[in-house]
């Protein structure tokens, strides 16, 4: 049976539950979060698996760092999974379409199952999810809400302030 932990942090974007299991980041919630599973599926409290995603996170939040360089546990079906990995080659700064990330994928017609796969993610600003946009660069889908993840890309190309934690 694997072991699941898990703290709570504070970010500029309200808590984030950080979720471990065998002491590997597996999961990022945020307050309010859609698809969050209930807390009883969080494991023990306990920040020991924790400092160096953390700090990481600190570091992303003060505009330090453009890179996670974490190992993950990520489960998913082996669609989502190449979707999650997909969504770590976006660079800091930019965004990608739907239909954009369906291409790289070579199934130019699976927009609608990437953003589905987008919406899943289970280890949010981690794999960079917020960095999936609409056609024509709009708004849209974002588990965290839109308010979070225009702050995450504005962070992120320089016409927000880095955000420092409460």
């Amino acid at each position: 049976m694997p072991t699941v932990q898990h703290t709570v942090v504070d970010s500029p974007y309200e808590p984030l539950t950080l979720v471990a299991v065998d002491g590997v980041l597996s999961r990022v919630h945020m307050t309010g979060q859609r698809h969050r599973p209930p807390e009883e599926t969080f494991g023990e409290p306990d920040p020991r698996p924790f400092g160096k995603t953390i700090r990481q996170l600190d570091a992303y939040f003060a505009g330090e760092l453009t890179a996670f360089d974490l190992p993950l546990h990520l489960v998913g079906t082996p669609f989502q999974l190449r979707v999650w990995e997909e969504l770590c080659r976006i660079p800091y700064g930019e965004t990608r379409t739907y239909g954009e990330l369906a291409e790289a994928l070579g199934n130019p017609t699976a927009s609608r199952a990437v953003g589905l796969a987008n919406g899943k993610n289970p280890v949010s600003i981690v794999v960079p999810c917020h960095r999936v946009v609409g056609a024509g660069g709009s708004l849209t889908g974002y588990g965290g809400g839109l308010d979070r993840k225009q702050r995450l890309l504005a962070l992120e190309s320089g016409t927000g302030e880095p955000a420092g934690l409460f």
